[in-house]
């Protein structure tokens, strides 16, 4: 039987992607974004999602009937609190109030295990008092804990995204961290073979125009035949004028006085470079000022589906909605592929209890 999983601040469910080619099922989700929760239903046809506000929902109506019939919580509670700045950080400063639910629902549900993802941050803010705080906390509920920060680049993914990562393990020692993966992809190996639409161009759905050019394409192109989600943003003429300006492998360190714009982004108006793995994928990669998010020789931005290549999410997935839900869809996203490699070492560690039994 495949073990069960409630996904939490679930979005458009990356986390919960790993989790099922792992070989989990996700039995419910939440996500209080309700053009993310039906972008998250189309691509989860089996989870019952729940579309609210954690905070609004009565836990124990919502949550308490799954005690003791899921395997594993996971998610990533939003935590401003200890993002760079401010007073003392401390799981009892209310702009972590979303944290919580969290341990609310895990101490509802009682798991075998659960997994929690944040920023880096969390780990090391105010000398670690706040992660001395979350040990704390879980211990006291019978969860031991591993944590430590892993960079999605580590795991197949062509990206350097770095995540805080928690497994707690009820009554037993929780499995270590996943090795990282030697093999790294690159940029080119994600998006080449997406590498035909000019500013503008594009549609969310259209054929493939080449085939795959590297092993990670075709793995995340395996099952689709339909090309979502690839539309190039409609840049200014004047956009257009920088763009063309900068070749490839080069920034705004090539462009006249008169072009260089205030964004305080860095990486702004530079070029992806092919042979790299790419910066972290945020929300707004759709122009050129917000980061190193320009084509490496198109003069355009990336689109939503090779944005979604470079978070390793496959072809067959759907972004929907409007476009700054498409992007906060995949920006806010757990990469798939990271996720895959959590949930395996959590599977690996049920799998020997069960021999041990």
């Amino acid at each position: 039987m495949r073990p069960k999983v409630i996904d939490l601040f679930a979005g458009v469910g990356g986390l919960s992607l790993g989790f099922e080619k792992c070989g989990f099922d996700v039995i419910l989700a939440n996500e209080y974004d309700p053009s993310i929760a039906a972008a998250y239903e189309i691509n989860h046809k089996g989870t019952k999602m729940i579309v609210g506000d954690i905070t609004a929902l009565d836990l124990e109506k919502t949550f308490g009937s799954y005690e003791g019939k899921v395997d594993v919580v996971i998610g990533g509670p939003p935590c401003q609190g200890f993002s760079q700045k401010g007073q003392r950080k401390t799981i009892h400063d209310e702009r972590n109030f979303l944290f919580k639910y969290y341990v609310r629902v895990v101490g509802l549900v009682k798991p075998r295990y659960f997994v929690m993802e944040n920023v880096p941050n969390l780990l090391t803010a105010e000398g670690g008092y706040f992660r001395k705080e979350i040990e704390e906390l879980f211990n006291s509920m019978g969860y031991q804990l591993k944590m430590g920060v892993l960079n999605a680049s580590d795991y197949g993914v062509p990206q350097n995204r770095r995540r805080a990562v928690i497994i707690g393990k009820r009554n037993g020692d929780a499995p270590a961290l996943p090795e990282p993966h030697n093999a790294t992809v690159t940029i080119w190996d994600a998006i080449s073979d997406l590498a035909y639409l000019n500013s503008g161009e594009g549609s969310e759905e259209q054929e493939y125009r080449f085939e795959p050019q590297s092993e990670y394409q075709k793995k995340l192109r395996n099952g689709s035949n339909v090309l979502y989600n690839h539309v190039a943003t409609k840049h200014s003429e004047l956009a257009l004028e920088r763009l063309a300006m900068i070749p490839p492998n080069a920034g705004r360190e090539v462009l006249p006085k008169e072009h260089l714009t205030k964004s305080i982004y860095s990486g702004t108006w530079t070029r992806m470079r092919k042979d790299e793995i790419s910066v972290t994928i945020t929300t707004r990669f759709d122009t050129p000022s917000s980061g190193k998010f320009t084509h490496p020789f198109l003069n355009r931005a990336i689109t939503v589906r090779e944005a979604a290549r470079i978070q390793s999410f496959p072809d067959s997935f759907k972004f929907i909605g409007n476009k700054g839900s498409q992007m906060k869809q995949v920006g806010n996203a757990v990469p798939p592929l990271l996720a895959e490699a959590i949930a395996c070492v959590i599977l690996n560690d049920i799998e020997e209890d069960g021999k041990n039994e």
